[in-house]
């Protein structure tokens, strides 16, 4: 599926339609393509990414994808699902708790926590979370809906 058919996906939600408690997410396993295009598009080449010989010198003992690359997948979430469309991302606080490798599958996660009627802010909690259900990425957003 390309990009043109991904945005036929984007949910639409007024601001009304989100309640605190509601919830989204995304699955992505995390490829070696992904991450050499993240390298590329960021040019944020440490060889703990890019390199497997010397990865394999850390504590990580082999490579692991850039904590950006996945904390991304949080924006994907936002502006696709929960809230959806028409949405302004104003702000994110993130905790990188444990390295993401290639071949994991992880979970981006969204859960509405917060309401501010007057200016339509939402704060939602966004974790990320690896195929052995353990949390890589725990943090909180604020985002504005504009209808």
């Amino acid at each position: 599926m390309n990009i043109y058919e991904k945005s036929k996906q984007v949910i639409e939600r007024s601001y009304a339609d989100i309640h605190i408690g509601d919830t989204s997410e995304i699955i992505k396993t995390i490829t070696n393509e992904d991450i050499v295009a993240f390298a590329t598009l960021t040019g944020d080449v440490n060889p703990i990414h890019l390199d497997e010989e010397f990865a394999k010198t850390t504590f990580f003992k082999g490579r692991i994808a850039h904590g950006m690359l996945t904390a991304s997948f949080i924006s994907t979430v936002l502006g696709t699902q929960l809230p959806g469309t028409n949405t302004i991302y104003l702000s994110q606080n993130l905790k990188f708790k444990a390295p993401v490798k290639i071949g994991d599958t992880i979970t981006a996660m969204a859960e509405v926590i917060e309401k501010r009627d007057d200016r339509k802010l939402i704060k939602l909690r966004t974790n990320l979370i690896n195929q052995d259900q353990k949390v890589v990425v725990e943090g909180e957003a604020m985002v504005m809906k504009m209808e």
